[in-house]
């Protein structure tokens, strides 16, 4: 195999990877009924004039399935660490006790589940389109190093190698969904 057809197919699958890294990471947002302190990783707070994230102004745990805790570094941060989680329109209820934040993670209801499964796709299908567009970058790479003298059936055989690897890929989008929406499904 040729060096341009190597470079094609390193760059696709870098491409197709962070494509499966970047879905993992927003799936692991969406909520499935059981608390989770990533649930609260969008959540920034007004640190002193400088919105940050609530991970670098508190310990964010999780005792029990149905309830996350916020521990602030700083007392005073209480306050403006509630008002935060209340913004990121998550669907949580902040509570202060005056030492931690305690947050109930409500049960989810099966309106909500098929909604968070469809958000869920949504992902999935933004993630297909990363892999797809890796692909038609490797074919044009390939394209053009016909073009400058690639032979033919190097060409051909790299062709076949993108879409090897892009099926491949599509298949771990699959599993990936799958393994989430069975999560959120589940009671």
């Amino acid at each position: 195999m040729s060096d341009e057809v190597k470079m094609a197919l390193d760059e696709a699958q870098d491409g197709m990877a962070k494509a499966i890294a970047h879905l993992e990471f927003e799936l692991n947002k969406i909520r499935a009924g059981k608390a989770s302190p990533m649930m609260l990783d969008s959540v920034k707070v007004d640190y002193y004039g400088a919105m940050t994230p609530l991970k670098n102004v508190a310990n964010v745990n999780t005792p029990d399935p149905r309830t996350i805790t916020v521990q602030a570094w700083e007392k005073h941060m209480l306050e403006p660490i509630c008002r935060a989680i209340i913004e990121a329109n998550l669907g949580l209820n902040p509570q202060n006790n005056g030492d931690i934040v305690i947050i109930n993670v409500p049960m989810l209801t099966e309106e909500r589940r098929r909604d968070l499964s469809k958000k869920a796709h949504a992902e999935g299908e933004t993630a297909r389109v990363a892999i797809r567009s890796s692909r038609k970058d490797a074919l044009d790479f390939i394209k053009q190093a016909q073009k400058d003298g690639l032979p033919e059936d190097e060409a051909k055989t790299g062709e076949t190698k993108v879409q090897e690897l892009t099926d491949k890929f599509n298949r771990k989008v699959d599993e990936v969904l799958a393994a989430k929406d069975r999560d959120i499904m589940t009671i």
